[in-house]
C-alpha cells in the first residue's frame, strides 16, 4: 500500500550559488557525510547536490512532513544499493516519522528516482508498506 508520494524540482545554478555563499556551512547542514563524499569527488559537485537536494524535499513531502516536525534535512540521506540504484536511508525525525506511517505487521519501502537534464534535476519518491516478509 502506498503511504505517500513526493517530488521536487532542483536548479544546480541555485545550488553552486549556494555553495559559493554558504560554503561548508550549507553542506554540513544539509547533507551526510556519505553524500558530501560523493558530490565532493565530482568535477561539477553542485549537480551531485542538486539531485540529492530533490530528493530529500520529494521525501520530506512524502513523508508528509517537509522539513519541518523534527524532520530535518540531514535525516534523509541517498545513498546507492550495490547495483548502483539511489534509494534512501532515514535517521532521527525522519525514521521516527516512518515508523508512525507504516502499520502493524507491515515494513516500509522506500522507492526513489532521480533524473537530471541541463541544470535541473528531478526526484520522485514513493513511500510504501508490505506485509513483513513479502520479497522486494
Amino acid at each position: 500500500m502506498i503511504l505517500g508520494i513526493g517530488s521536487d524540482f532542483s536548479d544546480a545554478r541555485r545550488i553552486e550559488k549556494s555553495l559559493e555563499r554558504f560554503g561548508p556551512r550549507f553542506v554540513e547542514r544539509v547533507f551526510t557525510p556519505l553524500e558530501r563524499a560523493k558530490a565532493e569527488r565530482r568535477a561539477r559537485p553542485w549537480e551531485t547536490y542538486a539531485k540529492r537536494f530533490a530528493a530529500k524535499e520529494a521525501c520530506a513531502k512524502a513523508l508528509g512532513t517537509g522539513i519541518a516536525r523534527g524532520v530535518f534535512w540531514r535525516d534523509i540521506g541517498v545513498v546507492n544499493l550495490p547495483s548502483g540504484q539511489p534509494t534512501i536511508k532515514l535517521t532521527g525525525g525522519a525514521a521516527a516519522r516512518l515508523a508512525e506511517m507504516v502499520p502493524e505487521g507491515y515494513e516500509p519501502r522506500i522507492n526513489l528516482s532521480l533524473t537530471d537534464e541541463g541544470p535541473l534535476s528531478a526526484a520522485y519518491v514513493i513511500i510504501s508498506a508490505e506485509p513483513i516478509g513479502t520479497p522486494g
